[in-house]
């Protein structure tokens, strides 16, 4: 991945965390966004000692605000040698409660708001705010999961805006002629997942995978997976 700058949302921790380290082992210009100022310092420290050929930086970046996500893009646009961004992993998420127990009936209002606002807009901004930066092959590499599709009973809106996640990228797929798609990892254990699932770290060759190699008209609003990303480098 050298001479590939690439921006991660919610890279101090669980996916987009493991993912940005993938990157920047592999040389990659790296700079990642998240609420938290101090993680942002600490995240940037650490990928500066993986990223022997490429440049890092971090923005506190909160992907409800645009402004936010406006600064972090530009940041990213001038770190690379090259500049521009090639690579666009918005991996920012919430979820308010427990994973099976927050039902859409009760569902209160403020956490209808948030996840949706975060895990859907926050998808739409990102992706919004890059565009005017991405150069020719840029690729968007959306996170998902079965319950946006198939969410079971317990997942409220937090399926929702996973869903809403999906759609956004499609009418992006429909819309731009960057490949816009999502990879859906399986359950990965994050704080979302309670921590239950797959080590972050596992997965995020998937991540690298789809950035460089897999077939481009297949990520296009479509969603890639751990059995496409096993079958093509077997």
């Amino acid at each position: 991945m050298d001479e590939t700058t690439a921006i991660v949302t919610g890279g101090t921790g669980g996916i987009g965390r493991a993912v940005a380290e993938a990157f920047a082992a592999e040389g990659a210009t790296v700079v990642v966004g998240a609420r938290d100022g101090e993680a942002i310092d600490d995240t940037v420290a650490a990928l500066a000692e993986l990223d022997e050929s490429g440049a890092v930086d971090g923005v506190r970046t909160d992907v409800r605000d645009e402004y936010d996500v406006e600064r972090l893009v530009e940041t990213a646009a001038r770190t690379g040698e090259s500049g521009g961004i090639d690579v666009v992993v918005p991996a920012a998420g919430v979820y308010h409660g427990t994973p099976g127990e927050t039902p859409t009936d009760r569902e209160s209002y403020s956490s209808f708001d948030d996840h949706w606002r975060t895990n859907g807009r926050g998808v739409f901004a990102t992706i919004r705010e890059a565009l005017p930066h991405l150069n020719e092959g840029a690729r968007v590499l959306v996170p998902t999961g079965g319950v946006a599709r198939d969410p079971g009973p317990g997942y409220g809106s937090y399926a929702i805006s996973k869903a809403t996640a999906e759609a956004v990228v499609r009418g992006f797929a429909a819309d731009t002629d960057y490949a816009v798609g999502c990879l859906e990892p399986g359950q990965v254990a994050t704080d979302l997942t309670g921590g239950t699932g797959r080590d972050p770290d596992s997965i995020a060759g998937l991540f690298v995978w789809a950035a460089t190699e897999a077939d481009r008209d297949a990520l296009d609003g479509e969603i890639l997976g751990l059995k496409e990303w096993k079958r093509a480098t077997r």
